[in-house]
């Protein structure tokens, strides 16, 4: 029989969920929650996602743009969701998408969506080769080959920045 991580792993197997009730430790004197609280569950979420798929440890090399859509408020409720959308060799894309809830009138709303970037490593603290992703659904092979769009953009990037002339510090 073979070995579930060389045939690969499905999105629905990465799918993560953290619920979260904001308290006034998480928000600022406005009564707004912080954008890094919000950053540290959604990084979370993705790492767990991601280690979910590899079942190892993971670490974060990279956060796309994130986009404060909704303030959260003390009292709000927050699901992050997170699922695979892209795996590489060694890499891996988490799609993490977070909503508010009021508690008390049912009111939801998207506030974040951001993409982040985890290496999986072996015991050694080396990147470890990760079992492919598959798509079961029409959604999830868009959302794979958005993901993958996004790897090659991140490449190209990384290219041309080690590409560029350093700056000498005197």
């Amino acid at each position: 029989m073979n070995n579930p991580s060389e045939i690969g792993r499905t999105v629905a197997e990465s799918r993560v969920q953290l619920v979260q009730f904001m308290r006034p430790e998480h928000a600022n004197a406005l009564g707004n929650v912080h954008g890094g609280e919000i950053m540290k569950l959604v990084d979370e979420a993705g790492a767990l996602a991601a280690m979910r798929h590899a079942r190892t440890v993971v670490v974060t090399v990279a956060m796309d743009s994130m986009t404060f859509t909704e303030p959260i408020r003390i009292g709000a409720v927050l699901t992050v969701s997170a699922e695979l959308t892209y795996v590489g060799n060694t890499s891996m894309e988490a799609q993490v998408e977070v909503v508010a809830e009021n508690p008390i009138t049912g009111e939801r709303k998207h506030t974040n969506t951001a993409y982040l970037v985890y290496v999986a490593l072996d015991e050694h603290g080396r990147p470890k080769r990760v079992p492919p992703l598959i798509a079961t659904t029409d959604e999830e092979r868009a959302k794979l080959a958005a993901g993958a769009a996004r790897q090659a953009e991140r490449k190209r990037r990384r290219a041309a920045e080690s590409a560029q002339p350093q700056l000498e510090s005197h």
